[in-house]
């Protein structure tokens, strides 16, 4: 075994990653893949059609159900809260779950809910207690509830306005093949 698992844990899947943490009391069914260096807080329960990316950071209290892929280096806050049926009723499941995509960089606040079927752009954040109900750009800087565009964010955590304005850096930033320089 290359990755650390504790004791208190229940891993029924062999797809794990090297270097990847998983704390007390975290269960992940058999089909679930985890990538490499990911640490898993206590109390994370993760479904069997799940993927998760390398550098993946899940916090405390965190349920991943099927259908949610988590790409490379995303930060999952505690208690974030996923969805993946639209319309939920007891015993009655649907033919498939809506899939929910987390993209690479992206960080989702402590307290958010991820409403099923919505898209988490490339380094996009969302602010602690967050509702998301649409789909997140790359770089977009969400939060509220129901969640709203209110700027943008660098991958090194740099807020911007809307117009691109960083006010802690006086600096305006510009779009450049895709990235904010």
């Amino acid at each position: 075994m290359e990755y650390f698992k504790h004791n208190l844990s229940d891993v029924l899947s062999i797809n794990i990653g090297k270097g990847t943490k998983i704390w007390q009391f975290v269960v992940i069914l058999k089909d679930a893949i985890i990538g490499e260096n990911c640490n898993l807080n206590a109390n994370v329960f993760i479904e069997n059609n799940v993927r998760l990316g390398n550098n993946v950071t899940v916090k405390s209290g965190v349920q991943i159900w099927d259908g949610i892929s988590i790409e490379d280096n995303v930060f999952i806050g505690p208690n974030v809260t996923f969805t993946n049926d639209i319309i939920p009723r007891s015993k009655q499941y649907p033919e498939s779950f809506e899939v929910t995509k987390i993209n690479q960089g992206a960080s989702i606040g402590a307290n958010s809910t991820i409403l099923a079927g919505n898209t988490v752009g490339r380094y996009a954040m969302i602010g602690a207690g967050s509702v998301l109900t649409k789909n997140v750009g790359d770089y977009e800087l969400w939060y509220g509830n129901p969640a709203k565009h209110m700027g943008f964010i660098t991958k090194k955590g740099v807020v911007l306005d809307k117009n691109l304005f960083s006010k802690s850096q006086n600096k305006r930033y510009q779009w450049l093949k895709g990235e904010l320089k």
